[in-house]
């Protein structure tokens, strides 16, 4: 099994190069899991204490889970991915089915900065966008898919987002073996990513 990893800031645009890749290769040999699934369970706390949770720093990730799922794919056994409700901030207890492939795709702005994880990656992969784009981006998403207003989300860009950006995606950097620009002419780095994963499989 080749393990991909794929980090980069929010809003970078991880989605369309995971997209991109999943494209290129053949249906039913590529699976993907989400860092998103992997936030630790806040069930034991209020909804007021879950909303002041900085989600952006890698204390909220559970690694351990994410890591002993990643194992247990690699020794083709299926596992069980949480599902996480980014309206609730909590998981819901309802779990997806995930069988193992030839190609496990992780994705998610803070999987390079564990070390375990980052050993388990074959390829590791930077999606590099600029901040006003990721900004913007982020705003959109947040507007019209979680159900945040304005105010909302740009405090917390500049409280949390940002200044986690600065200390732990951005340096993740130097971990990866790829970093791809994030704007139409990615596609050449997506034709190199498809090359190396052709010629592993």
């Amino acid at each position: 099994m080749l393990i991909i990893g794929i980090a980069g800031g929010t809003g970078c645009g991880k989605t369309t190069v995971v997209n991109q890749i999943l494209n290129e290769l053949p249906e039913g040999e590529v699976g993907v899991i989400s860092q998103d699934s992997y936030y630790m369970d806040t069930t034991h706390l209020s909804y007021e204490e879950r909303v002041k949770i900085n989600f952006d720093h890698p204390r909220s990730i559970d690694f351990n889970l994410l890591a002993k799922h990643l194992k247990k794919l690699k020794a083709q056994k299926p596992v069980h991915q949480p599902v996480y409700s980014f309206v609730k901030h909590n998981r819901t207890g309802d779990t997806i089915l995930t069988h193992p492939r030839k190609v496990m795709i992780v994705e998610g702005i803070l999987i390079l900065t564990n070390p375990e994880l980052r050993d388990m990656f074959d390829i590791k992969i930077f999606v590099h966008a600029d901040s006003d784009e990721r900004l913007i981006r982020r705003l959109k998403r947040d507007i019209a898919e979680r159900g945040r207003d304005l105010d909302e989300v740009l405090s917390r860009y500049q409280n949390t987002l940002k200044p986690m950006h600065d200390q732990f995606i951005e340096p993740m950097k130097e971990f990866a073996d790829i970093i791809i620009p994030n704007n139409k002419y990615n596609t050449v780095a997506v034709d190199i990513v498809r090359t190396i994963i052709n010629e592993r499989l």
